[in-house]
Parts: structure tokens; C-alpha cells; sequence
């Protein structure tokens, strides 16, 4: 795997006191994961106010200046493959895909290949140089719709600050089961669960996570949701419909993925048996180009596995 310098300088918010040093910078890099700021730290690649730090689990008090200046692994040695994308804009500073359903984003132990990485390879093999083969943010595997992809340095340093600054619009929808009488807004912190390694959860340290939802149908035994992220963290849509009851249909993680309300239809159990993935599609993505300034806007509909399940919970289970 080949490396690249990375480098950031930024100011901890005021409401940072008595967070963690590793938790507090996390927040501010999305685009590297928690481990490898902590080793950055142990390592001495880390000041803060001018002062090297090596224990991430030192207190900040806020408002202190933080400089990284180390070095990332770059896509090197993945390989690049012939794997369909459905390119929604390009230009020579950013990519907008629409990803399909089952498609992983990052290689990782267990998908070294066949994801969205190994497809942007092949279709830019420039992409090589770049953090994470230029993706700034991630959808799950079985989560459809758009994401974007950074092609040049420039063009990622600006996405990853848009990102972190909460500039991205970003709206999904998705199906839950069970009845909501209203929208609303969720401010439940996120963290690894504590005793499932595959799973998140609503924990007390967790990260800041908020999440907005409004009604857009209501069934009798589900719900449509349009949803608006505020913050991005992992599942963090799945965690929070499931921290409220409201699981997300298909999601076999978090959710009741084989429940069937009684006195379903055929047609409405052989549907939801059927939906192998959590029911959540990134409809809308907007951001400001990163070279123009310009505001760029995408929207694309649900696949039609997620089209074919609205439309007979329409039918089967009765709007309400």
C-alpha cells in the first residue's frame, strides 16, 4: 500500500471540553478512522497549541489549535476492474455516483475486490493517489444512491471540510416499520455497540449524531420517511429509527427483518420476505463545487426493488 502526506490544521470547537484528545480530533476527520489517529498520536504527528501530543486519552478544554502532518495510505495496490458505475456528473474535479444496491464501497478483510473503489480504478486510474480512491463519504453496502467521489487532492481537502462543516445536503428515504404519528429530529449520540462488533448503537460517549425526519406516507403498519442528516456517522439513520421503535424494513441488523404484521396479504409477506436489505435510499445530494463555488444539486429515485415494496405495502396495507 503507498502512502500520501496528509496534512490538517483546524481550531476544536469551544464545546469540546472534557472530550478525549483521539475524540475530539475525530470529529473534525472524518476521512481517517479512530485507530489510525490514535497511532498518529502515539507517534508524535499530533500538536496541539504548538505542543506534541502522544496520549489520545488526554482531556481537551476546547478551542485549542490542533496540527496534523502525517501520512495516509492511498489506493496503490488495489486493483482496478470493469465494473459498471452510474455516473450522474463529472467533470475534472469531482465524480457523483448512483450506487446500486450490494455494492461495497471500500475494499476491506472479506471484499478485497468487487467494490466501488476497484470500479473507480478502473474508470480513473488517477484515483490511485487520492485517500480512499477520492470517496468523501460512505453509503452502506445495501444502501442505494448517491455519493461523491473527489479526483483531484484539491478537490477532496474541500469535500472532507464541506463535510465536516455540515455543508452537504444530504436527504434519504427509507421505510420503517410501525405507525409514526409524526415527524421530528433526533440528537442520540452514536458509538461502537458495546458488546456486538458489528453493530452501533445509542451510547452516553458516543459521537454527536443528529438526525431530522418528516412524514411523507403513512401506512397501517409502516411508515415512509423522507430523512436529512445533519451528521454522518456509521448507520446512523438504521440506528436512530431503531433506537425509536421504528426499524428500518429488511434491516436484519438492527431491525425486525422477517417481521410480518398480522393479517398481511400473500402478496405483502412475499414482499417483505423478499427485501434482503435495510428499505434506505440517498435520494438527494447537494454541495458546492469545491473549484467553482458553484452549488450543484442531484436527486435519483429508489431502485425498483425499493419501488416494487412501497407499492404494495401502498396496496396491501392501506395508506392512512
Amino acid at each position: 500500500m503507498s502512502k500520501q502526506h496528509y496534512f490538517q490544521e483546524f481550531q476544536l470547537a469551544s464545546t469540546a471540553i472534557g472530550q478525549r484528545l483521539d475524540q475530539a480530533i475525530a470529529e473534525h476527520c472524518e476521512d481517517v478512522s479512530r485507530s489510525k489517529l490514535q497511532d498518529w498520536i502515539k507517534k508524535g504527528l499530533v500538536s496541539v497549541d504548538g505542543q506534541v501530543m502522544t496520549k489520545g486519552r488526554q482531556k481537551v478544554v476546547g478551542g485549542e489549535q490542533i496540527r496534523i502532518d502525517a501520512e495516509i495510505e492511498v489506493a496503490g495496490e488495489w486493483e482496478a476492474q470493469d465494473i459498471p458505475l452510474d455516473i450522474q456528473y463529472q467533470d475534472s474535479h469531482l465524480l457523483v455516483i448512483n450506487k446500486p444496491a450490494g455494492l461495497v464501497v471500500h475494499p476491506a478483510a472479506g471484499n478485497r475486490d468487487g467494490t466501488l473503489v476497484n470500479a473507480l480504478l478502473f474508470f480513473d486510474e488517477n484515483l490511485r493517489h487520492l485517500p480512499r480512491a477520492g470517496i468523501v463519504h460512505r453509503l452502506d453496502k445495501d444502501t442505494s444512491g448517491l455519493l461523491v467521489v473527489a479526483r483531484t487532492l484539491e478537490a477532496h481537502t474541500k469535500l472532507v471540510e464541506q463535510l465536516q462543516q455540515r455543508a452537504f445536503e444530504r436527504e434519504y428515504q427509507c421505510i420503517c416499520h410501525g405507525q409514526m404519528v409524526s415527524g421530528g429530529t433526533i440528537e442520540a449520540p452514536i458509538g461502537r455497540h458495546p458488546t456486538s462488533r458489528l453493530q452501533m448503537a445509542v451510547v452516553p460517549n458516543g459521537k454527536e449524531a443528529i438526525t431530522h425526519y418528516r412524514l411523507r406516507d403513512k401506512f397501517n403498519n409502516f411508515t415512509h420517511l423522507k430523512v436529512n442528516l445533519e451528521t454522518g456517522r456509521t448507520h446512523q439513520i438504521r440506528v436512530h429509527m431503531a433506537y425509536l421503535k421504528y426499524p428500518l424494513v429488511g434491516d436484519a441488523l438492527y431491525g425486525k427483518h422477517n417481521f410480518i404484521p398480522s393479517g398481511s396479504s400473500d402478496e405483502l409477506k412475499e414482499a417483505i420476505r423478499g427485501f434482503r436489505r435495510q428499505a434506505l435510499h440517498a435520494r438527494k445530494l447537494g454541495l458546492e463545487h469545491p473549484v467553482s463555488g458553484e452549488f450543484l444539486h442531484w436527486e435519483v429515485e429508489a431502485p425498483a426493488d425499493y419501488q416494487h415494496l412501497l407499492s404494495v405495502i401502498e396496496q396491501e396495507n392501506g395508506r392512512v
